[in-house]
C-alpha cells in the first residue's frame, strides 16, 4: 500500500441538518468518532443548514431553494462560505480536539480537494463534483488526523457551494471507502414504522417510487445509494447514537 495511505481504508461520515442546532450534538458526535477513530480512520463532511438560513437573515437575504437544493447567488455565497468553512468547521474540529481527537478542518478549495461543474444555471453558484485529490486526505488518514471538509468547493470563475450529502458520497466513491454513513436525526429508513437494516439499490428505489421514502430522506437516499453505485461497499444512514453503535440502514449493491 502506497506509505502516505493509511493501513485500512477510512469510513467518511456526513453531518449536517437541524441535528446540528441540537445541544451538545458536536461534543455528542467527537465522542463517537473518537470510538470509531480507534478502528479506523474518520473523514467528516459537513453541511451547515439552519446556521446559513440565519445567517442569511441577519444580511437580509432570503434562503431560496429549487429541486431540493439551495439556489446559490453571489451573496448567498459569501453567507454560505462564512458558515461552512469558518464557523461550523471550527466548531467541529474543536470539538474533536477537546475530545481527543487530532483533526483538521480544510474546505473543497485547500489543496485543489474537490473541483466542480456548474450544476444547473437555476441554482447559480452550486457545483457537482466531477474530481477527489484523495491524497491529502489519505495523508492526514496516515497520520490518525481526521480531516473536517466543507463542501465549498473550486470551479470554473471561483468558488462554488455543494451539497454536503453529495460531496460526502464523491469523496466516499473517491477513496474506495470503508463505508459511507448519513447521520440524520432518525435512526435508519423506516417501512411501516419499522426501522430496515438492509435495503439493496433496487429496493429503495422501489419505495422512493412508492412514496414510503419522502421528503428530506429522499436525497439523503439518493446519495448513499450513488456512492454504492460507485464502489464503496455499503453506505448506512443512522443517526448519532447509530454512528456509535453501527446500526441504521445499510445499502448494499
Amino acid at each position: 500500500m502506497n506509505p502516505t495511505m493509511p493501513d485500512t481504508l477510512p469510513v467518511v461520515v456526513k453531518i449536517g441538518g437541524n441535528e446540528m442546532d441540537r445541544p451538545g450534538f458536536f461534543d455528542q458526535l467527537a465522542q463517537a468518532v473518537a470510538g470509531l477513530q480507534q478502528r479506523t480512520p474518520c473523514i467528516l463532511v459537513h453541511g451547515g443548514g439552519r446556521a446559513i438560513n440565519r445567517l442569511q437573515e441577519r444580511l437580509g437575504l432570503q434562503a431560496i431553494y429549487h429541486g431540493g437544493q439551495r439556489v446559490t447567488d453571489e451573496a448567498a455565497l459569501e453567507a454560505v462560505e462564512m458558515v461552512l468553512s469558518g464557523v461550523i468547521n471550527k466548531q467541529i474540529v474543536l470539538a474533536l480536539l477537546r475530545a481527543g481527537v487530532d483533526a483538521a478542518g480544510l474546505s473543497g478549495v485547500d489543496r485543489g480537494l474537490l473541483t466542480v461543474e456548474p450544476w444547473s444555471p437555476d441554482l447559480g453558484r452550486v457545483g457537482r463534483v466531477v474530481h477527489v485529490r484523495t491524497a491529502p486526505l489519505f495523508e492526514l488518514c496516515a497520520q490518525n488526523v481526521v480531516p473536517v471538509v466543507s463542501p465549498i468547493s473550486a470551479g470554473p470563475g471561483g468558488t462554488y457551494n455543494v451539497n454536503a450529502d453529495h460531496a460526502a458520497g464523491a469523496i466516499a466513491a473517491a477513496l474506495h471507502a470503508a463505508h459511507a454513513a448519513f447521520v440524520t436525526n432518525v435512526p435508519g429508513v423506516r417501512v411501516g414504522g419499522t426501522i430496515v437494516p438492509t435495503l439493496s439499490i433496487v429496493e429503495a428505489e422501489d419505495l422512493i417510487a412508492q412514496g414510503v421514502i419522502s421528503g428530506g430522506m429522499i436525497p439523503k437516499v439518493q446519495a448513499a445509494l450513488a456512492a454504492v453505485a460507485q464502489g464503496v461497499r455499503q453506505a448506512v444512514i443512522t443517526d448519532l447514537p447509530g454512528l456509535a453503535a453501527g446500526t441504521g440502514t445499510v445499502f448494499v449493491a
